[in-house]
This record gives structure tokens, sequence and C-alpha cells, in this order.
């Protein structure tokens, strides 16, 4: 039987192959993504599937995303480690053990009661002291813990949430997933004083983010 730190083998393969190979060179962030147990959140059922290059259903209709998406998405905040970060959409919780290996701070906001607690747990038994698990409305953001100097979105919005473009520090950064309910652009939001400027990555397909400035059901549905 595999134990927490076993599968040390399965990640560094997931990330010679399936992170660097595709252009993905932050040193900071392939270590990371090398230490962090990944196997650990995702059902037990599914455990031996955690490093493979595909996304996975965590339930609730939600999914741990591609290896490759959570690295993407982590390179494009270019966190230096002094950074107070602002995760919406906490799923499984794995992306916030990443955040919390790279910058000072992380909050990470969750609808599902389930999931907010499941993933504070697992944190928990990691031992990761940086991280706060919050159970609300995401694409309100948290106001409580404002201004973040970086904020990363795991959900598709179909248009970017003003809480969180407010929320954002100056020279800050927001990576969100724009667009509708079958394909979406990956944006790079920045700060510069009351502007922002943006910029489109890669086309990407993520599950709704739902809430007051998201996806109503009647709208996805």
């Amino acid at each position: 039987m595999k134990t927490r730190w076993s599968f040390e083998k399965e990640r560094r393969l997931m990330v010679s192959s399936q992170i660097e190979r595709r252009g993905i060179h932050d040193a900071r962030l392939l270590n990371a993504m090398r230490i962090v147990p990944r196997h650990l959140f995702v059902p037990k059922e599914k455990q031996s599937l955690a490093y493979e290059d595909f996304p996975l259903s965590i339930g609730h209709g939600q999914t741990i995303s591609q290896p490759f998406i959570v690295a993407l998405m982590t390179e494009l905040l270019e966190l230096s480690g002094k950074e107070n970060v602002l995760e919406v959409g906490t799923g499984s919780g794995y992306q916030a053990a990443l955040l919390a290996q790279l910058a000072a701070t992380v909050h990470t906001v969750e609808r599902h009661v389930e999931l907010a607690q499941h993933a504070r747990e697992v944190l928990q038994s990691m031992e990761v002291e940086n991280v706060s698990v919050h159970q609300g409305d995401g694409s309100e953001g948290w106001p409580q813990a404002a201004p973040y100097d970086a904020i990363i979105v795991t959900a598709a919005a179909p248009r970017t949430p003003a809480p969180l473009l407010d929320q954002l520090a100056e020279g800050g950064r927001l990576v969100i997933p724009v667009g509708d309910r079958f394909m979406q652009d990956l944006q790079v939001w920045k700060r510069h004083g009351a502007e922002f400027s943006t910029r489109k990555n890669i086309p990407v397909a993520f599950v709704p983010l739902r809430g007051k400035y998201g996806w109503d059901e009647k709208e996805w549905h």
C-alpha cells in the first residue's frame, strides 16, 4: 500500500514529461510539483491516476485540473515568495498546497462546504500553516484579507468579476478563465493604478464559477 509520501517516481515523471516538456521552466514551481503529494487530493479510488495527464472528478461536479494547466496558471502569477495570494475555487486543495510552497500567505475560497472541509483537513494533515480555507461565494473574492498580490480563479467566469479586480494590489496579477460554457480563454490581468491591462493565453475548458459575479444555474444549463 502506498503511503502519504509515496508516488515520488510518478511525481518526477509528471513534471518531466507533462510540465517541463511543454515549456514550464520556473524552478520553484517545478520543485513544488515534485514535492506536493497530488494523490492525497483525489478520492482514494482514483489515487493511482493522480499523476496522469488529465483532470479528475472530485465530486460535487468539480474537478482537480490537469497537472499542466495547474502549472501554467501558477507560473502566470509570477510568484517570488513574498505574496499574499487569493485562490477562488479551492476544490481539492491541491492548487492551494502548491501556492503555499510559492507564496507567503494564501487565502482560498470554496463554495461547497464538504469540499472546503476536506481540503482543510488534507492541508492540516500535511502541516501546511500559511493557507486559510474559507467557505463562501468566491466570485466576491475575500475582502477581509485584501489586497492580494496575485489572484487565481480555478473555474470559468462569463466575465471577470469586478470584486476580484478591486481586491488586486498595485502591480498584482489575476489569472482567470473567461468565456462561455463550452470554451474559455485563460486571461491574465495586471493592475496599474486605476487601470488594468489584460492578455489572453490559451483556450481552456473549466467547470463554471457560480455565484453573484459568476454563472447562475439557469445561465449555465
